[in-house]
């Protein structure tokens, strides 16, 4: 198995994958002597998008505003687009397109020809 380079690979992409999938450190420190334990920690650090940490039911920290637009936005539900790859609002996807590069959804795009035929004069 050897190590293999993706073209994937710059940093943008790691730190839109790592927000998008979320990392969990947990972590327990004990410092002994002679068999006594002087001093215990745990450490529990989470790093994510807000869409991620929602998704995963992560506490967030006091104060957060959740009824603010941004925060409804963020929570949506989100698919990605099978021409760019990009996540766009579900709805938006399937009945409009995709606002990243336009690709149309074969519901989108029957909506938009009986749109067309009613719009023709007989």
């Amino acid at each position: 198995m050897a190590p293999q380079h993706d073209a994937n690979g710059s940093l943008d992409h790691v730190i839109e994958t790592l927000l998008d999938k979320g990392l969990v450190v947990n972590a327990d420190i004990m410092v002994s002597l002679a068999g006594v334990e002087l001093l215990g920690i745990r450490i529990r650090a989470a790093l994510a998008s807000f869409e991620t940490a929602a998704r995963y039911g992560l506490e967030f920290p006091a104060g957060t505003n959740t009824e603010s637009i941004a925060w409804r936005r963020a929570i949506e539900q989100k698919e990605t687009c099978p021409r760019c790859g990009k996540a766009s609002p579900r709805k938006q996807l399937l009945e409009d397109l995709c606002p990243w590069c336009g690709w149309r959804s074969a519901l989108a795009e029957r909506r938009a020809g009986e749109i067309a035929e009613h719009e023709e004069p007989s």
